[in-house]
């Protein structure tokens, strides 16, 4: 069923997650533009992580103003959004949980958005960027877990198997927070063999976007642009596998990635025809 479409009118993997291109945006987009266990039902709430880095005066209203804005943005042309959400076989089913979630940075606007309020455990680095982009997401329901890949990742990564444990779906932006981009990182995988939970990998294709001339070309949705959520199959990492194994799981994560990408970008333009019809969600 790899090249038919199966939509479904609501979200991915439920009250859970549900987070390349090539070198050069894809044609339906526009030109680029330069850069300015089962838990709760309830979404989670969750306030930013103590100890954060202390700001000034000056960068504390800079943050203010910026999750502000980002935050309506995001809420504004996310309602506008006609979506639909298309997997493979064997890909998670929508009621399950935990899992562990993976995408590409330069879709985190739309996925932000379409993913909101389902509690999802996400890391946040501790830069400045790191900080306003943790205050957006908890606006949206999400729980930010401080670290990066290449910061406080150990503690991180602790924080994310104490929220499996928990039965919470923890979401990885692979490439982030500063790149390379569309390659995978480790920690994913790592994180399966020490849990036991699969991998699922997802992207989201708009046919309308602006592209901003950054590292991963992050792309800003239009108003009323389609956008198709493909999800991949899970990929389960056992508990025994040997480091030459994860090498093998990592390279398979990045293509089942690439795949997902290929699938979103070639079809979203049929969001909202019989074969992938638009869902409507209320909250």
């Amino acid at each position: 069923m790899d090249g038919a479409a199966r939509c479904n009118q609501c979200l991915p993997l439920s009250r859970t997650a549900v987070q390349g291109f090539s070198p050069c945006a894809p044609a339906h987009y526009n030109s680029q533009v330069s850069e300015g266990s089962t838990p709760p039902a309830a979404p989670a709430t969750a306030q930013p992580a103590s100890g954060a880095r202390r700001f000034t005066l000056r960068q504390r209203i800079i943050l203010s103003l910026i999750v502000w804005g980002g935050s309506t943005l995001i809420r504004l042309i996310g309602a506008t959004l006609r979506v639909c959400v298309s997997r493979e076989e064997e890909a998670p089913a929508r009621e399950a949980r935990p899992l562990i979630a993976s995408s590409w940075h330069s879709c985190i606007i739309p996925s932000t958005y379409i993913c909101r309020n389902l509690g999802i455990r996400v890391m946040s680095s501790n830069s400045y960027d790191g900080e306003y982009m943790g205050r957006i997401a908890i606006k949206f329901g999400f729980v930010p877990v401080k670290g990066s890949s290449s910061r406080n990742a150990v503690r991180a990564l602790l924080g994310l198997r104490r929220a499996l444990q928990g039965g919470w779906t923890v979401s990885f932006t692979l490439d982030g927070p500063r790149g390379p981009r569309h390659k995978v990182k480790p920690g994913p995988v790592a994180l399966g063999r020490a849990t036991g939970v699969p991998l699922a990998m997802f992207h989201i294709a708009v046919d309308k976007a602006w592209v901003l001339n950054t590292w991963d070309r992050l792309i800003i949705p239009m108003p009323f642009s389609r956008a198709l959520m493909r999800i991949g199959k899970s990929i389960p990492v056992p508990p025994d596998a040997t480091d030459e194994d994860l090498e093998r799981y990592q390279a398979q994560l990045q293509e089942s990635l690439d795949r997902v990408v290929e699938f979103a970008d070639a079809n979203v333009s049929k969001v909202g025809s019989a074969e992938f019809p638009c869902y409507k969600r209320d909250a």
